[in-house]
């Protein structure tokens, strides 16, 4: 199976996947760009490390036949729930389905350790993103929370939301 745990050895690779799927001008060669909203990168090489090391968060790596990670999700457990974020797929191998292989095993995932809800946050006004989610059996609750202030993050262009978005499993 192309979908196993992450590890400390996998974060250079990591980082740099994700960032180059939501940042940047490689970003702009797949759908799922944020370059448009906000400036800096993604994640950096110290914040993957720690979620790696976190022993409430997995992350999900998804590589190809040559061992290369093209795909990845990171999942926390948070109160009986599981947070879902950070899904990404390489930006020039997006809406092959590596998307859907990976919300298929964080569900996988939320039955072996319990939850019965994943929930994450998507940005408002991406409304395509919204839009694959729901597809997928992810709803709306209604909730809104601030973008955090922190620029750990990136830097917004305009003011952001986001909505949070859940799924029984």
């Amino acid at each position: 199976m192309p979908i196993t745990k992450a590890t400390l050895t996998d974060i250079t690779e990591l980082t740099q996947l994700v960032n180059s799927a939501y940042r940047g001008e490689p970003s702009k060669k797949g759908w799922t760009t944020e370059a448009h909203l906000l400036e800096g990168i993604r994640i950096d090489e110290p914040t993957m490390a720690e979620y790696i090391q976190d022993a409430d968060t997995t992350i999900l790596k998804y590589s190809n036949n040559d061992g290369l990670i093209i795909g990845c999700v990171y999942l926390q457990v948070r109160k009986q729930k599981l947070y879902l974020g950070m899904l990404t797929v390489s930006p020039t191998l997006q809406t092959n389905g590596i998307g859907r292989q990976l919300l298929h095993e964080a569900e996988r995932v939320a039955h072996q350790l319990n939850c019965r809800v994943i929930f994450m946050t998507v940005i408002s006004t991406r409304l395509e993103l919204i839009n694959w989610y729901e597809r997928r059996g992810y709803h709306a609750t209604g909730k809104m929370v601030p973008f955090p202030e922190t620029t750990k993050f990136g830097t917004p262009n305009q003011v952001i939301e986001l909505a949070v978005f859940e799924k029984e499993v």
